[in-house]
């Protein structure tokens, strides 16, 4: 039977519909879609999402950005070998590249263009920098990703009511306002635990967890007289901070970085070293 048009609802709905024809704030709106997955019109994903980017319409450059002392620079001035080592180390594919003092920064190189460098050693790096993008702290993220998207650039510089070097930001920064609020959400409120199960039978550990929690729940015996968190923990055994991908042995359990936010580790994957460990306490 084919549905029938908007013209055949009930006057009784339509009238509904003139006295109260929508929300009129955001917290209406969020508690619309809560309505909405409820009467099992849109997907529990999908609410989340769209919460997400609302939210993010209320956040600017300066709440997400990668503070100035933890950013990946290049020096114009370092040997090509050193550069090499740099980028494939840090592991990213664009780096702000500064002249003379770290705060100068004159242009952006992408990891792939310094292979031009090796089979073409009379080149100059500053002839491969592409311009730097300058976005002010308060820069709105739903304004900054429309930016993003329109000139096909992925990374700014963040810069402070004074024209200093704030930080940086990424495109994948910005995305990850949505999906790490999906991420957030996987959170089980009415346990007061940061390990959850995975369903390939490893583990999510947050990287704020008590280091004792941890060993509690793997029956492990991780040190805990200098850190309290595990994020704490394996930031000392990597010797940097740590970024996604990587991945440390620490007894009888790996870490692997799931998620990072503003240089602090969200999520750990852990898996047990030792085939045929028990699974965590319950």
């Amino acid at each position: 039977m084919p549905r029938l048009p908007a013209e055949k609802r009930s006057l009784f709905e339509r009238l509904v519909e003139f006295i109260s024809p929508g929300p009129d704030s955001k917290a209406e709106l969020m508690e619309t879609l809560a309505d909405a997955e409820q009467r099992e019109l849109i997907e529990p994903e999908s609410r989340l999402m769209l919460e997400g980017v609302l939210r993010m319409a209320d956040m600017s450059a300066g709440d997400v950005m990668v503070a100035a002392p933890r950013m990946d620079l290049l020096d114009i001035e370092s040997p090509y070998e050193e550069l090499l080592e740099q980028v494939i180390a840090a592991g990213h594919s664009r780096f702000p590249v500064f002249d003379d003092r770290r705060d100068n920064i004159i242009g952006i190189l992408m990891a792939k263009d310094l292979l031009k460098l090796q089979r073409a050693p009379e080149l100059s790096l500053r002839t491969l920098l592409r311009p730097a993008v300058f976005v002010p702290e308060s820069k709105r993220l739903n304004e900054l990703l429309r930016d993003f998207r329109s000139n096909r650039n992925h990374l700014a510089i963040v810069i402070d009511e004074f024209g200093n070097t704030a930080g940086l930001i990424t495109i994948e920064d910005v995305l990850e306002q949505i999906v790490g609020e999906i991420e957030d959400e996987f959170d089980d409120k009415d346990v007061e635990s940061a390990v959850y199960t995975l369903a390939d039978g490893s583990y999510r550990v947050a990287g704020d967890a008590e280091i004792d929690a941890v060993n509690e729940a793997f029956a492990a015996a991780l040190p805990r007289e200098d850190f309290d968190t595990i994020g704490g923990l394996v930031a000392h055994e990597m010797g940097h901070v740590p970024r996604r991908g990587e991945a440390v042995e620490i007894g009888a359990l790996r870490f692997t970085v799931m998620l990072t936010r503003g240089g602090a580790v969200r999520w750990f994957k852990v898996t047990r070293t030792a085939p045929g460990a028990d699974a965590p306490a319950s």
